[in-house]
């Protein structure tokens, strides 16, 4: 009875360092979309069961999925702002079309995704990872003020909040270690809302009209719809979300003391495709590791994944039950900006760190980071510049993400994997002496 206590307690740990991540990604995609509140509810309830369900399948390796790792995953930053970009333009039964291809596509090519890797290499994906975290600020600020088109949009109410919540993370995280700092985000969220509370800018009516319990059913927004573009555009997100989680896979296969072999990789990125399938059928979200359950695995010393298992049935438990889901529902779009000006810029700085070594060693690889992110920012400021092509190739030439991660793709061909001349003429010269 005491060890099964600590073994839950140890799964509750691992929920609450991940949740404000979880919950964070449709609460910003359903009110950029404009869901109602009964909407936003279901979509934060299925993201919360399809969490748990993508991590059981990683858990649990066989033959054809699962990493066998104590990994956590939730839904990918990455793929927020082209989902928006997606559903803007198509309308949301594009957007899990394009969920549901890419993660067939992911299953199709796990097996030799080893090999495309090469065109991923740290200059890629540290641009990717930038561009992804530039593009979200602008959602935040929105949120910081209110809410895009709300009428009391920028008051001092809403700056107060904002900037309140986003204090509070800062000194939590600042004067707090271990687990405490690693749940920040959700304290400052917690504290933003009771003052919002105080304030009279929160409203209950959500919860108390949300259901106890409720079944999960497929295609809850309607039946899917494929756009190629739209389909191009998240194969792109998922095979950066791979790489990231190759990088996760290794941390954990160190802490673990277990060497991981190609096939062990090719079922954890199986596992993902899979995952991101049947998110897509029950309209939820594409699934990539979180690394902040990494952090908590090192920090606590604890491997079991017995823990995550108990942490991934707490997280299908939560999503069939609304009325919790409907309470983060509540929370305002300005405590939500505030918190989430901390963690889009967490993004930010992780993809400059991974830039930092690598501007320094290379001339090449700054061209590349510098066009590729001041096309991914360009673009995102100025949507508008490409409105000229077919609306089909619109969608990725207005994404900023897209758009720089196919500049930045590109640009490692031309520059780091074609034979430069000097490459070529070195190596004829060394052939003639011969």
């Amino acid at each position: 009875m005491k060890k099964t206590l600590k073994s839950t307690t140890l799964g509750i740990q691992h929920l609450l360092a991940m949740y404000a991540g979880a919950i964070i990604v449709p609460l910003t995609i359903g009110k950029a979309l404009q869901f109602d509140h009964v909407q936003l509810t279901y979509l934060v309830s299925i993201d919360i069961l399809m969490c748990g369900i993508a991590t059981i399948l990683q858990l649990f390796s066989n033959r054809f999925v699962g990493i066998g790792l104590p990994v956590v995953l939730g839904c990918t930053f990455t793929a927020v702002a082209p989902i928006i970009k997606i559903g803007e333009e198509y309308g949301v039964s594009a957007i899990y079309g394009s969920i549901i291809a890419s993660g067939f596509i992911i299953v199709l090519i796990a097996g030799f995704f080893g090999k495309l890797v090469k065109f991923f290499p740290p200059v890629v994906t540290g641009s990717v990872v930038t561009i992804i975290g530039i593009t979200l600020i602008p959602v935040a600020i929105h949120n910081m003020g209110g809410g895009q088109g709300a009428e009391d949009f920028g008051s001092l109410s809403n700056i107060a909040l904002a900037f309140g919540t986003l204090f509070v993370i800062i000194l939590i995280y600042r004067f707090s270690t271990g687990f405490i700092r690693a749940i920040s985000i959700l304290l400052g969220l917690g504290v933003g809302t009771i003052a919002a509370i105080f304030m009279g800018k929160v409203s209950f009516t959500p919860v108390e009209n949300a259901s106890v319990f409720h079944m999960v059913q497929p295609f809850y927004f309607g039946y899917p719809t494929f756009e190629w573009s739209a389909i191009l555009t998240m194969t792109i997100v998922a095979m950066v979300s791979l790489v990231e989680s190759t990088g996760v896979y290794f941390a954990l296969g160190d802490i673990c003391e277990r060497k991981l072999t190609q096939k062990d990789l090719a079922k954890g990125y199986r596992a993902e495709g899979l995952a991101s399938v049947i998110g897509g059928l029950f309209n939820a979200f594409p699934y990539t590791t979180f690394s902040q359950n990494v952090g908590l695995i090192q920090m606590s010393g604890i491997r079991s994944r017995k823990i995550i298992f108990i942490t991934g049935a707490m997280l299908i438990l939560l999503g069939f039950l609304p009325k919790l889901a409907a309470i983060t529902t509540i929370i305002p779009d300005s405590v939500l900006g505030g918190a989430m000006i901390a963690m889009f810029g967490m993004v930010v700085s992780q993809g400059i760190k991974m830039l930092g070594k690598i501007i320094t060693d290379s001339q090449e690889n700054s061209m590349i980071i510098a066009c590729s992110v001041g096309i991914g920012l360009g673009v995102t400021v100025v949507p508008d510049l490409f409105s000229a092509l077919p609306a089909g190739l619109q969608i990725i030439t207005s994404n900023g993400i897209v758009a720089g991660s196919l500049t930045a793709i590109t640009l490692n061909i031309i520059f780091n994997m074609l034979p430069s001349r000097k490459k070529r003429e070195t190596v004829v010269a060394s052939k003639q002496s011969a």
